[in-house]
């Protein structure tokens, strides 16, 4: 489990994290979401130890995150939001990245077994030799996945993992989220801005606003109007389709939308 405790960050005087706490659980996907500027990228860096926090502690498994002898890329693998690369890789090469922890740059035949492995279960033998630039989108986005994989960490960090991909696409990866976690049991924190996607793949939602936790629990109880209202400001209509709880956006426009069809 990862525990934070009272973690705070600021950028010379503005408080970016308020003195955080917050458990994330084991083997599901923990969707952290909320408005822009609220602190959810922060909290993520934080967490993936990209930056450091003012203050606070962060527990993995009970071990500190400060502790030197803590390898953190062995317990943790991340995949930032912005990921451009300059150089001629082939999807193969770009995987392979993913053993650095484990290899320092010299594969051995374990690291090449765990490659072929998630080639094989990311269906990616036909594109392994491809270069990466001459990747579509979703492609790319899979043999990112395949090198987070490689890594072969407990704990996937992704922040905002569906930016850049079409609906088709953002649900297939959410779906192979979902596979890495009841196939392979991962723990999964992902950054997102959908709360209809957040609220139908996650399990459990961390809502930050403005530097706080303002919701902490199961996605079930996140889909509700004035809880949703209070994390944005918005004006929220939920309804239920086939089970599960659906936002429907702007409920002001949509009233009068129909309160202008009425008066037709």
């Amino acid at each position: 489990m990862i525990y934070l405790e009272n973690i705070h960050q600021s950028y010379g005087t503005k408080d970016v994290l308020k003195n955080i706490s917050l458990s994330i659980p084991e083997g599901k996907i923990t969707g952290i979401i909320g408005p822009n500027g609220a602190g959810k990228t922060t909290l993520f860096n934080v967490i993936s130890r990209v930056i450091q926090s003012k203050s606070g502690k962060i527990h993995i498994d009970g071990v500190d995150i400060s502790d030197p002898k803590m390898n953190l890329s062995k317990q943790i693998a991340v995949l930032k939001q912005a990921n451009h690369f300059n150089l001629k890789l082939t999807s193969y090469e770009l995987i392979s990245f993913g053993r650095y922890p484990h290899s320092k740059g010299r594969l051995n035949r374990e690291d090449k077994n765990m490659i072929d492995q998630m080639i094989n279960y990311l269906s990616l033998s036909d594109i392994k030799n491809r270069l990466i630039d001459t990747l579509s989108g979703g492609q790319l986005q899979r043999v990112l996945l395949a090198m987070v994989l490689v890594q072969d960490t407990k704990y996937i960090m992704l922040d905002e993992p569906l930016n850049n991909l079409d609906m088709k696409h953002g649900v297939e990866m959410m779906l192979l989220l979902q596979k890495f976690v009841d196939e392979l049991g991962k723990t999964i924190v992902v950054v997102m801005h959908d709360i209809n996607i957040a609220s139908t793949f996650c399990e459990h939602i961390i809502a930050i606003k403005d530097g706080e936790v303002y919701f902490d629990g199961p996605s079930k109880d996140v889909m509700v109007e004035q809880t949703l209202n209070g994390i944005y400001d918005a004006d929220f209509c939920i309804r239920e389709v086939d089970g599960k709880r659906i936002c429907i956006y702007h409920k002001l426009q949509k009233d009068l939308i129909e309160n202008k069809g009425e008066d037709v």
